[in-house]
């Protein structure tokens, strides 16, 4: 083995609940361990990555990781955390899921080696789709007592009330077909140990218990999870004001995505460069004692940005972000802002002024087209000529020359859009229809 899995997960602060004998067990064999993702959407998003990165730090450590989509849990829903049942999505939309998340965890895991720990995708609607009710009842339900079930946390919080509508039958039985999850790949693939969010202890040892009353008590498997990701303020890690920090370019820009990371506490960088990035501990510690020098600098961010976004899109796309990133801050040019796709223009310049103007105005000097009633860039006309004389009102970046510059077709940026920009820091985006 080239590191003891365990001992990476603890000081990267991504070990909470571990059972006995897990990590000696992890020492003395190459284990085949998984962890289960939900396939509700076609992208995962950043709440997924410390689940990914276990996965990840298992595999270098010389494991076997499995990653299985959960197509059949997954369409009824698991109570812990949660506070409403979910969706049943059809088996076509659960393939396109499934293949969606495959291609995105390829960037952290390697399926196509030859080596003997190569990662495995599963979906356990493989093995539920044929399994009847009376079969599931007498082969799994007759091991686990009612008693057992009831006195999980996940279950306790759903029955006190903190669910407007208590726990349907349906998520009652999650933890059993989670339970059965880790049986079926114990017996099929050797799986030993169970891998999960620190929300999921109770669903993963009720696994380990079927597994004991199914195949007797000295049948070997293990349960280890992972802190629950916060921010500094508490909340959900990962959501922010307009939603999930997504991995699928498509609907998170890496742009968006680098910003994310980019703009977190201090606090929070020195825990995620740790969780996020395979950054060696000799270098975060450097990185810490270089950022506590000059917290302004922001030293922990920047590098925890460039690691994650390099990790999950690409390198070109790393250095668009950072270009897009100091378009704001008075660096970039014209040419700049011509390489940037809509969808990143438009999550740069989310939070500017935002006017509309009909296409048919173009061909208009530029201090009639910015002084109109329905684009209030300037308060007057005099006022713009005020600035523009001082130098102090660029168009897409680039000075202008004269007040009464004709601005035509031709200085659209994409089609379709001016940046206006007025002094240093204020910008304006038209949108030319």
């Amino acid at each position: 083995m080239t590191k003891n899995f365990v001992e990476e997960l603890r000081w990267r602060g991504m070990l909470a609940q571990i059972m006995p004998g897990t990590e000696e067990y992890l020492n003395a064999n190459m284990v085949s361990a998984y962890l289960g993702t939900d396939p509700t959407a076609d992208s995962l998003h950043i709440g997924h990555l410390c689940g990914i990165m276990m996965l990840r730090h298992l595999q270098r450590c010389g494991h076997k990781p499995y990653l299985l989509v959960g197509g059949a849990t997954g369409m009824i829903g698991d109570p812990s955390g949660k506070s409403q049942e979910r969706n049943l999505l059809d088996a076509a939309t659960l393939y396109h899921n499934q293949e969606a998340i495959k291609k995105q965890v390829s960037k952290f895991l390697d399926f196509d080696g030859i080596e003997p720990n190569k990662a495995e995708l599963v979906n356990n609607y493989d093995w539920m789709k044929d399994f009847t009710f009376l079969d599931f009842a007498r082969e799994v339900g007759k091991h686990i007592t009612v008693n057992y079930m009831m006195a999980k946390d996940s279950v306790q919080k759903r029955l006190n009330g903190e669910a407007r509508d208590g726990l349907s039958f349906t998520e009652f039985t999650y933890q059993l077909l989670q339970g059965y999850d880790f049986l079926y790949q114990y017996q099929k693939y050797g799986v030993r140990l169970q891998l999960g969010g620190n929300d999921q202890w109770g669903n993963m040892t009720t696994g380990t218990e079927l597994i004991h009353r199914t195949l007797g008590n000295d049948a070997e498997c293990y349960c280890l999870t992972c802190p629950l990701i916060t921010k500094s303020d508490g909340k959900k890690f990962g959501k922010t004001e307009s939603g999930n920090i997504w991995l699928d370019p498509a609907r998170t820009t890496p742009y968006a995505f680098y910003q994310f990371w980019l703009n977190v506490s201090d606090a929070e960088a020195e825990k995620y460069i740790k969780i996020f990035t395979d950054l060696d501990k000799e270098t975060i510690d450097a990185l810490v004692a270089e950022h506590n020098e000059d917290p302004g600098r922001r030293v922990l961010q920047k590098r925890l940005a460039e690691e994650v976004t390099t990790m999950v899109h690409s390198r070109e796309d790393l250095e668009t972000a950072q270009e897009a990133s100091n378009i704001l801050f008075g660096k970039g040019t014209k040419e700049t802002l011509q390489k940037f796709d809509e969808a990143t223009l438009l999550s740069i310049f989310e939070g500017v002024p935002h006017f509309q103007m009909p296409k048919d105005q173009l061909g208009q000097p530029a201090v009639d087209l910015f002084t109109r009633d329905d684009v209030k860039i300037f308060n007057s006309k005099g006022e713009m000529r005020k600035l523009v004389q001082g130098g102090g009102v660029s168009l897409n970046k680039e000075k202008l020359g004269a007040f009464d510059q004709v601005v035509t077709a031709d200085d659209l940026i994409d089609g379709k859009y001016l940046l206006v920009q007025r002094g240093k820091k204020n910008y304006y985006l038209i949108t030319v229809k």
